[in-house]
Parts: C-alpha cells; sequence; structure tokens
C-alpha cells in the first residue's frame, strides 16, 4: 500500500506542470526596484485619483512604467508596463497617455489604465495580452515600484 500511494505520488507531481498560458510572449519581466519621491515637482499629478505619469528612468521596467493614483479612497497606486503588450519592443512600442489611458503608437491599440485591459480586443481569434503589472506599494512619500 505504502509503495502504490508512493507510485501515486509521483505521478501527480509529474502530471503537475506551470500554466505558461498567462504568459506574455513579448515582454521579458525584468527585476527592478524604484522608489518614486512624491515630494519632487515630476510628480505632483499623482496627488490626484486618475492621473498618470510615464516614469522612463534607465532600468524602470522594459520601455518605462506608468503609475497612476487608484481606488475609491485614492490610497493605493498602479503601475504598468509602459511598452505594448502584444508586440515585442521595438520603436514605436512604448505608449503614449491618453486621458486615464494609453495608446501604442504601432497599431493604436487602447488599455485602461485602472484596469489594465485592452479596450479594443480585435475579433479574429487571435492572442491579446492585457498590460503588465508591476507592484505599487507606498511609505510615506514614497511609492516602490517593483518586479
Amino acid at each position: 500500500m505504502r509503495r502504490f500511494l508512493g507510485y501515486a505520488f509521483l505521478i501527480f507531481i509529474i502530471s503537475c506542470s506551470s500554466d505558461s498560458t498567462n504568459r506574455n510572449p513579448y515582454l521579458q519581466e525584468v527585476s527592478f526596484r524604484f522608489d518614486l519621491n512624491l515630494n519632487l515637482p515630476y510628480y505632483n499629478r499623482l496627488s490626484n485619483i486618475g492621473n498618470p505619469v510615464l516614469v522612463d528612468n534607465d532600468g524602470v521596467g522594459t520601455r518605462g512604467v506608468f503609475v497612476m493614483r487608484a481606488g475609491l479612497s485614492g490610497a493605493q497606486f498602479v503601475a504598468w508596463e509602459a511598452s505594448c503588450p502584444n508586440h515585442a519592443p521595438n520603436s514605436c512600442s512604448t505608449m503614449s497617455i491618453d486621458g486615464q489611458n494609453v495608446v501604442c503608437d504601432c497599431e493604436g491599440y487602447t488599455y485602461n489604465l485602472f484596469t489594465g485591459q485592452q479596450l479594443d480586443r480585435p475579433d479574429d481569434g487571435g492572442r491579446y495580452y492585457d498590460l503588465l503589472f508591476y507592484r505599487a506599494t507606498q511609505s510615506g512619500n514614497t511609492v516602490v515600484i517593483s518586479n
């Protein structure tokens, strides 16, 4: 009986696999940490809910990160990769801010910065990806963005 349970456990472990279907093949998930100082004038827009800012410093994400204050109380921040998630990074893949949305200059795809979802997903049966999310936590006047 003990041998049978051992074989059953082994088969169970072997049959388990990581599900990589949600993994975006276009964007490499780089490891980084960036401390955003809310006292700096460049980040004044983040004092209000729904005003995004592009952080395009070297080493922050692939093409930079969009940061925005969100939530009903305004006590949380969201951070998203600035490179379009539906093709490999290239000369036109850094998205531009359009209100609370961002737009890919290559195809014109639009993404919502509150949810990260693509708003104009084509109905052609292809696989499309939403924005790549990064952690954003506030500690005093600093927002730490990391992956």
